[in-house]
């Protein structure tokens, strides 16, 4: 594996990275806020690290990653990552010594406190928290809510009976309920328990709708500080479980399919939510055959996905009924509900699903640039063909494109892409010579016939592909003048429309609409872009050469160095005509006035 060109093909964006041995085991998964920085840091030959980092880098064969939208997103889908895979190397985070949990013990009498120690006792944790200062929050929205003891006594049910133990300042001041002299049973204690962990699962809902109640009626009566207290709880509770598209206030249970096409494959994503944090993420590389739809794709990338995952939970658990999906697929999936969202934090989970399908695509597409530029090209023409329907691949392109200021000095533009590159040595620019005026579809077809009427007449190779800046009239235009040739449909004519990106292609009702991302219309785009960069560089030359032109210039007898007296004197030609015989004398002799003289009498008669 070529790491330094892995981490190159990396994107600076947060997200978790995963590194993977010779068997294809996780091994270590981390967050960053840039993944392309932190990754490159366990490859760097300067970098001293510790014997178990050094190790670990050693039995890296691979390197995978998710993009996410933000740190504390990073964070989640790193914990959950952790606790799918349980990596190697990840033993800061796996026995949580790194960030808070709440614990709820696996004891007679249950505790809850928070821990930065995760013990695989049977106890159950909730995390992990971005802050202590968080988690003593919900700790203490906890104990106000309910009655639990915070001794650490081991208790046992004969030493309960036998009056072992004596009640604390707790249970007077009615934080307790005295579990340690029998005052409360089992299956009460477990009843608030029952309540802590659908509090700390998230299912806060009708929680929040019964502090809003007790606060209303609480102000009704006038007690003013119990209301108070309530809308405190009831704004922490809100406040921890904030809108977010990894850890949602819906906590949204769902699972997650995109797809980002290219060519004759399509990159997927999978992600798998519960409560609204991200606890699995796949991606897949699908190699396409021509005629399949994009419906016949989804539906087979979904198939492989939910077969992967039964083979490795063992056919444990069918996952959420939900499955959010950007189009629905060519067959059904029994026991799960398809949904396209239009709206809300659904659309953005697809979104952000996407993007990770697009990275995916990205990396491999810029791999293949790097390691195989000729395979590259070829893809990107292939992909040129197939939109346009043309029979051979576009080797030769060229594209054409006016400009023009108000109709004076114009000229048109021609730039000429050998696989896919600009050839800049064949750039050319057409002075327009029979259009007088705007008139952009005679300079187009004025344009188009004198270049390639040339190229017959000196036996040059013609491109397979002209691309036009401009709609069905110029391209109409175009074609005109390739017929009066006789090369007509030989070579295969577009035209690219700038309002919506749209493909002019000939014969055809509607215009070819292609996702912004597809290389054929970044190809196109560039071509366009690059004939109006060259002829609006000549065009504004040849302008402000000829703004620099002035009458004084035609006057026999006017020479440079009187034009500069002139304009001194009296700084615009206009003055200069109005100024008359005597103030042209004084400032540049009697020869001079003379010559303006004559020059201005001699128009004037002509007039």
């Amino acid at each position: 594996m070529n790491f330094d060109e892995k981490i190159r093909l990396l994107p600076e964006s947060p997200g978790v990275y995963r590194f993977l041995n010779e068997e294809g085991v996780v091994i270590y998964v981390g967050k960053a806020k840039n993944l392309k920085r932190r990754v490159a840091q366990y490859f760097q030959a300067t970098r001293q690290h510790s014997r178990k980092t050094a190790v670990m880098v050693s039995h890296i064969v691979e390197i995978q990653h998710t993009v996410v939208d933000s740190e504390q997103d990073a964070l989640l889908l790193e914990n959950n990552l952790i606790k799918q895979f349980q990596p190697k190397y990840n033993i800061l985070l796996k026995d949580g010594k790194t960030y808070p949990w709440i614990c709820v013990r696996n004891e007679l009498f249950p505790r809850v406190f928070m821990t930065r120690r995760f013990v695989r006792d049977g106890s159950l944790y909730f995390g992990p928290y971005g802050s202590v200062h968080h988690a003593r929050q919900l700790l203490d929205l906890i104990n106000s809510l309910y009655q639990l003891r915070t001794c650490k006594h081991k208790f046992t049910e004969a030493a309960i009976e036998k009056g072992a133990y004596r009640v604390c300042l707790d249970y007077h001041i009615k934080r307790c309920k005295g579990p340690c002299i029998g005052a409360i049973s089992q299956a009460a204690y477990a009843e608030q328990l029952e309540g802590i962990k659908d509090l700390l699962r998230g299912n806060t809902g009708s929680l929040i709708r019964s502090l809003e109640r007790k606060m209303k009626a609480a102000a009704a009566e006038l007690r003013f500080e119990e209301a108070q207290a309530c809308l405190e709880k009831k704004t922490l509770l809100e406040q921890h479980y904030s809108r977010s598209i990894v850890a949602n206030s819906q906590r949204i249970d769902a699972d997650v399919f995109s797809l980002v096409f290219e060519g004759n494959e399509a990159f997927g994503n999978f992600m798998r939510l519960r409560d609204g944090a991200i606890v699995q993420s796949l991606n897949m590389e699908l190699r396409l055959r021509i005629e399949e739809e994009q419906e016949c794709v989804l539906g087979v990338f979904m198939q492989a996905i939910y077969d992967q995952l039964s083979a490795v939970e063992g056919g444990k658990g069918r996952g959420p009924e939900e499955v959010i999906v950007p189009f629905l697929p060519d067959r059904e999936f029994e026991g799960r509900k398809l949904h396209i969202p239009l709206r809300g934090d659904k659309v953005a989970l697809l979104e952000l699903s996407r993007k990770n399908a697009a990275a995916l695509r990205h990396e491999r597409l810029r791999k293949e640039e790097f390691a195989n530029p000729q395979q590259h090209t070829d893809r990107i023409l292939d992909r040129v063909r197939q939109d346009l329907g043309m029979e051979v691949r576009p080797e030769h392109i060229e594209c054409f494109d006016n400009s023009n200021l108000q109709g004076t000095n114009p000229v048109s533009a021609c730039v000429v892409f050998r696989n896919a590159a600009p050839a800049r040595s064949d750039y050319r620019i057409f002075h327009v010579k029979t259009v007088v005026g705007a008139n952009d579809y005679a300079t187009m077809k004025e344009v188009v016939n004198r270049r390639y009427s040339r190229l017959l007449r000196e036996e040059k190779p013609l491109p397979q592909l002209i691309v036009i800046d401009g709609g069905k009239g110029q391209v109409g235009a175009a074609i005109d003048a390739l017929c009066e040739l006789g090369i007509y449909p030989r070579i295969k004519v577009v035209g690219l429309a700038e309002r919506m990106e749209e493909i002019v292609i000939p014969g055809q009702m509607d215009s070819l609409l292609l996702d912004k991302n597809s290389s054929t219309l970044r190809l196109l785009m560039h071509l366009r872009d690059e004939a109006h960069r060259f002829g609006i560089t000549h065009h504004r030359n040849r302008r402000s050469a000829s703004q620099l032109h002035s009458e004084l210039d035609d006057i026999p007898g006017i020479g440079p160095k009187r034009i500069e007296q002139l304009l001194q004197a009296f700084k615009s030609v206009k003055r200069i005509r109005e100024a008359g015989y005597e103030a042209w004398e004084a400032t540049i002799g009697k020869k001079g006035a003379q010559a303006l003289q004559a020059y201005y009498r001699e128009k004037l008669n002509k007039n």
